[in-house]
């Protein structure tokens, strides 16, 4: 039984969608290990979203939380009160990232989805940037914010397209700066064993903008209409399976670029000034316990550990 009439009925507008959709999938199932300081990476991650907003390309920021802990959860929705996300779900089930990609992809209304891993920062001009590109280069797929090496089995559409319109550029265009910023982020260390520099980057030109060959799935733009096309797909292991996005977009035939500058940054699980920190601080013990050996065998008791209470729970 129904009294009354439904306040809502009375109301003429409702507010719109942004243009663009910020799509971030994040889990943290516990704050301890290698989570210990995911929590304040996830921080950083939605504060610089929020700091880099600009007005002209307003953007909306959805967040799809893949079974955190309570504390992780217990930030989001205050983020979320706070209009720093737009739009928040919890999942009670780890779907995995690709799950979260057919969730996200399908429900996103911008224009443009933004997808990013829990743990990238975002850096001021980042959107320009990317924009750019799809507003200058023809049948753009993807773009990621950041200059890096990438796999050119994925991005044959691209090179095609460049030899054809004799726009493609071979040469050592990325400084080590920029390589290293990322590759440190992975866990790789200076030394005899550090990353080396790559030799050639291929890079294209048209309409006066530069980019590289080539996108990475941490962290990209594409046209929502160009997602939609390719979902869902097959979501079986938690962190399996993205590769199936960059071949559907060069099975398309559309390009996969990236910017010149690094406008997005992969932060991993630690901030790096608490990584400095704490390594000037090792003591005896702590130096003992990341000796290879040791390191690795306390590392796989740590993954066993986890599947058991995590992966087999619930």
């Amino acid at each position: 039984m129904r009294v009354g009439h439904n306040p809502a009925r009375f109301v003429e507008k409702v507010a719109q969608p942004a243009e663009i959709t910020v799509a971030v999938a994040n889990c943290i199932p516990f704050l301890s290990g290698y989570y210990e300081q995911s929590l304040e990476v996830l921080k950083t991650v939605i504060e610089s979203l929020n700091a880099s907003r600009e007005a002209e390309h307003p953007y909306d920021i959805m967040l799809f939380d893949n079974h955190s802990c309570a504390e992780v959860r217990a930030y989001l929705e205050e983020a979320y009160g706070q209009g720093k996300i737009q739009y928040l779900v919890l999942s009670d089930t780890n779907i995995g990232k690709i799950g979260a990609w057919n969730f996200m992809f399908g429900a996103a209304q911008g224009k443009y989805i933004v997808f990013s891993d829990g743990d990238v920062e975002f850096r001021p001009g980042w959107l320009m940037a990317s924009l750019e590109l799809f507003e200058s280069f023809p049948n753009v797929g993807m773009v990621t914010a950041r200059p890096l090496p990438t796999s050119k089995e994925f991005s044959t559409a691209t090179f095609e397209w460049a030899l054809r319109e004799k726009v493609l550029e071979e040469g050592p265009f990325l400084s080590w700066e920029v390589h290293w910023e990322h590759a440190r982020s992975l866990g790789m260390k200076e030394g005899a064993d550090s990353p080396r520099l790559p030799a050639h980057m291929s890079r294209v030109v048209f309409s006066g903008k530069f980019a590289y060959v080539g996108a990475a799935h941490f962290q990209f733009m594409a046209r929502r209409e160009t997602l939609q096309r390719i979902i869902p797909l097959p979501s079986e292991q938690p962190m399996r399976g993205e590769r199936a996005l960059d071949i559907a977009i060069n099975d398309m035939q559309l390009l996969r670029l990236t910017t010149i500058e690094p406008y997005v940054v992969h932060l991993g699980n630690r901030i790096l000034k608490q990584v400095s920190n704490k390594i000037t601080k090792k003591n005896f013990f702590c130096r003992l316990l990341w000796l290879p050996g040791i390191r690795h065998i306390l590392l796989w008791i740590h993954n066993q550990i986890f599947r058991l209470y995590f992966l087999n729970g619930k």
